[in-house]
Order: structure tokens, then sequence, then C-alpha cells
């Protein structure tokens, strides 16, 4: 996966936030992209690959199946860890439906990751290294109790790895397990991840 940069006008380096976020917020981008904050720059992401959306929709489905009614799961909701000056739009976001509807409407606004209950992130061949490495260290700041990392282009093989117990910005578990052996999310949804029909 490619990706544009966009920079402001004051350069890439030490961008207030504020302008960052009013830049991201004023952005016209093409329909199926995404547009992310990170070191400074608003980076400008590619729809994904359909195997993406093909293991995002399944473990959507399988999450709906353990959630209670006021949680939701989102594909393509903006999240914030303002304090380090990154916004992602991961694969899927489980969150308390109420935090996303407070938002102001008449505003295009991120939500703090630390609202989050469960984040998905979905390697793309040209992200994969992003997503293991800079949104994990971000999210176990935030601090996002679960992480899932579904890592296509691992290089031993297709794997899912799972992250929890985020504690002085790192995640004190790691549970790795190739595609089709079992690894279950933790409580609150004690969902085994079923990997072996992921597209590779």
């Amino acid at each position: 996966m490619t990706a544009a940069m966009v920079e402001g006008d004051h350069g890439s380096d030490g961008l207030p936030w504020d302008y960052l976020l009013q830049s991201w917020r004023e952005l016209d981008v093409p329909e199926g992209w995404r547009a992310e904050i990170d070191e400074g720059r608003i980076t400008l992401v590619p729809p994904p690959h359909r195997h993406h959306n093909s293991i995002a929709a399944r473990l959507q489905r399988a999450l709906y199946g353990v959630m209670p009614p006021e949680w939701d799961c989102y594909q393509t909701l903006g999240i914030e860890v303002a304090r380090l000056g990154k916004l992602y739009v991961p694969g899927l976001v489980v969150m308390p439906t109420d935090v996303v509807d407070d938002v102001d409407p008449e505003v295009s606004a991120p939500v703090d990751a630390a609202e989050a209950l469960l984040i998905v992130e979905i390697t793309s061949k040209g992200n994969a290294e992003d997503d293991r490495k800079k949104k994990l260290w971000a999210y176990a700041h935030a601090p996002v109790p679960v992480y899932l990392l579904v890592d296509r282009f691992d290089p031993t093989g297709p794997t899912v790895t799972l992250y929890t117990g985020p504690e002085n910005g790192a995640y004190k578990h790691a549970e790795r397990a190739a595609f089709g052996d079992p690894l279950v999310l933790p409580e609150p949804f004690s969902l085994e991840v079923d990997s072996a029909g992921f597209p590779r």
C-alpha cells in the first residue's frame, strides 16, 4: 500500500497538534481513502485490498455475536492519541456507542483512543511495519486494553497476535498464532478468533 504525504505551510516537524487536526478535518479525501496523522504529517492511505475487507467483515460479524448492545464495531472511525500527535483509522474499533454518538455532528472529529475496548489492525504490504511497531506503541500508550494484529505479511507466514495488559507504554502480554491456530480474545469478549478462513 502506498501513501501520499500532505504537509502544511509550517513544515513537517513540530507542527502543533491543533493545526494538524484542523488540516485533517478540512481534507477532501477521495472515496475509500483514509487520512491519518503520524510524525507531524498527514498521510493519505489508499483503499485496502479486498482481502483486508474480507477479514474485517468476518471479525466484525463474530464480534457482534459477543458484544453487549451498548457497544458497536466501527471500520472507518478516526481515533487519536493526541499527546503523542497520532491519529489513525484502524481496521476495526470496538467502542461504547455513546462515546461515538456524543461527538458533535457538525465537526469531523476523532475519538480518544483511550475509549476503545479493542482495536484491530490488518496489515497491508506497504504498512505492515507501522502496524507492528508504531501503532503497537501508540495503542499501548493510549492505553487500548486489547490490540489484535492480523498480519498477512508476517515473514514467517500469516499470523494473528493478541496484545493485552498495557502498562507504561508497552503491552505486558503478547500471544501469537499462525492462521488456523486457536487464539481467544480475553474477557469481556471471550471469542475464539477463527483465522483458518482468512484470505492470505
